[in-house]
């Protein structure tokens, strides 16, 4: 093939730097991304190059020149073809509201064992307390729920116009997410014993849960129980729940039940949704801290019960919508 080669330079030379000025920018940030009009001029540029280069084949001279465009052409041919995945990026809220809603539907047996566990503990804790009233002391351990309901309710309602928390409403709500957020991580951790720690500690809230129920709702004080738990509890029950969600799914990675895999590849399988439910769990119960140290310490007259059993209804149904629903469009996504 005969060239003339200082027309073909001067043709040609334009396109090999804008072809070298594209891959420069791909070099320069990986997370580049072309619009569809720039990836058609991309591979535009890649293919005259390689045509260019394939000229030069045949040509004797110019060795520094075909080196520098068989690089060129294998920069293209490498960001052309390349399966580079998506940069991580930090994005909190695509997490919490997609990725965390998609683990825990992913895992609902494990949140169906978890919530039936507490249950059976919830009855066991209130039929115990009916039988025995004596059990109280053995049943609640805190000082605060041994006391008669209706002389406490009476004392609450009495002091309601002064701060319960006597301004330390802030370092009140600090206290309970960090100690709630611990008791999560606790109930998840539990799973390393094959769920047995996980499954007693859910049953033992249970237990205490059914029991002061039981107390509040025997002495006739229904609408201070619920004023008083609703507001936090709808959220702060829950995220004990995906802890021990997580918990059982910890288990079943080390049983490997009707799963012959290794365990190592079990583990590394579930680690993912480990955290994310943990996650969501923690984000919750900072959530229900909030409430807990700002709306639910006060009761009538200052905030009458109706306005703090809506508001608890209100969370509980917004939740389910949320665990239910939140992030389906990307159901298939990772």
């Amino acid at each position: 093939m005969i060239i003339d080669l200082q027309r073909f330079l001067a043709d040609e030379q334009p396109i090999w730097a804008e072809l070298e000025s594209v891959l420069n920018r791909f070099d320069e940030n990986p997370a580049h991304r072309l619009s569809l009009d720039d990836a058609k001029r991309l591979h535009y540029l890649y293919q005259r190059t390689s045509a260019d280069l394939g000229k030069l084949a045949t040509f004797n001279s110019e060795p520094q020149l075909r080196r520098h465009l068989e690089t060129l052409v294998a920069r293209a041919y490498g960001e052309i073809h390349e399966t580079r995945a998506e940069p991580h990026r930090l994005a909190p809220l695509r997490w919490f509201f997609g990725s965390f809603p998609r683990a825990f539907r992913k895992h609902t047996r494990a949140f169906g064992l978890s919530v039936a566990v507490t249950v059976v503990g919830c009855v066991f804790g209130a039929m115990a307390l009916l039988f025995d009233p004596s059990a109280k002391a053995v049943l609640m351990p805190f000082p605060h729920l041994q006391a008669d309901p209706a002389k406490r309710v009476a004392q609450e309602e009495k002091n309601a116009d002064h701060d319960p928390l006597r301004g330390d409403k802030t370092p009140f709500s600090a206290y309970l997410m960090t100690h709630n957020t611990r008791v999560a991580i606790f109930v998840m951790a539990l799973g390393m014993t094959w769920g047995v720690g996980t499954l007693l500690v859910l049953f033992s809230n249970g237990v205490m849960l059914g029991a002061v129920a039981a107390d509040y709702i025997a002495a006739g004080q229904t609408k201070f129980l619920l004023g008083w738990l609703l507001p936090h509890g709808v959220i702060e029950i829950p995220a004990v729940l995906i802890a021990g969600q997580a918990g059982f799914l910890l288990a079943s990675a080390l049983i490997g039940w009707r799963n012959r895999q290794p365990f190592a590849t079990r583990l590394r399988a579930c680690a993912p949704d480990l955290v994310t439910l943990i996650g969501g769990a923690a984000v919750m119960l900072v959530w229900a801290g909030c409430v807990e140290a700002f709306l639910s310490q006060y009761h009538e007259p200052v905030i009458p019960y109706a306005a703090k059993i809506t508001f608890g209804l209100v969370e509980l149904t917004l939740l389910a919508v949320f665990l239910a629903r939140s992030g389906k469009q990307n159901e298939d996504a990772p």
